[in-house]
């Protein structure tokens, strides 16, 4: 991480660009992930997201639960574990036809040319302690979490899956940040369909 350089908000114009010379047929919207350690504020930056852009929000965790698409149950966590390549096959033709806000806790499973841009969202340690322990996460659940969130896993996963290009750090530890990183997002896809169309 300290060598690793991420690209800052400056870049998305030039994100674009990279992206336009390497333009997928037939898609005429941008599909974005938007992804972070559990309490970084995933669903509410996607949601908002989707609805000012008007792109379809989907919650990776939600469908699993709606559609059953899981392996097993780990008894340690307390919590399904995903079957990754049924989530990939039922997500397969949405994506191909873009215009969607992807959230889910993980990135590296995803093929890597169904986005167009991965937002993480961080949050300082002690502020994420403080929203999981709210949700009733504690023992080993709630450590792993917010150690996770210390030594950047989730951040480093997107950017050993994705080109560093397109991945983008925004911090997400108050309202007003988020409501920042929304209107990022948002000027992101605005950019993008631009671009495009």
């Amino acid at each position: 991480p300290g060598s690793q350089r991420l690209p800052t908000w400056d870049t998305v114009t030039s994100a674009v660009e990279i992206i336009m010379a390497a333009e997928l047929p037939g898609r005429a919207l941008p599909n974005v992930l938007i992804t972070g350690t559990p309490g970084t504020g995933k669903s509410s930056t996607s949601s908002e997201v989707a609805s000012i852009t008007l792109l379809r929000h989907i919650n990776v965790g939600d469908l699993a639960k709606e559609k059953r698409m899981f392996e097993s149950w780990d008894d340690e966590y307390g919590c399904p574990v995903l079957d990754e390549d049924k989530i990939v096959d039922e997500l397969e033709e949405m994506m191909s036809a873009g215009g969607n806000v992807v959230e889910y806790h993980g990135c590296s499973f995803f093929p890597q040319r169904w986005f167009d841009a991965v937002f993480v969202l961080r949050t300082d340690n002690t502020i994420l302690y403080d929203r999981l322990s709210e949700r009733g996460y504690t023992g080993r659940k709630l450590t792993e979490n917010v150690e996770c969130e210390i030594f950047q896993t989730i951040l480093e996963e997107a950017n050993d899956s994705y080109s560093p290009e397109i991945v983008y750090e925004l911090r997400s530890d108050t309202v007003e940040q988020l409501e920042s990183n929304v209107e990022r997002i948002a000027a992101f896809v605005e950019q993008w369909k631009a671009a495009h169309n």
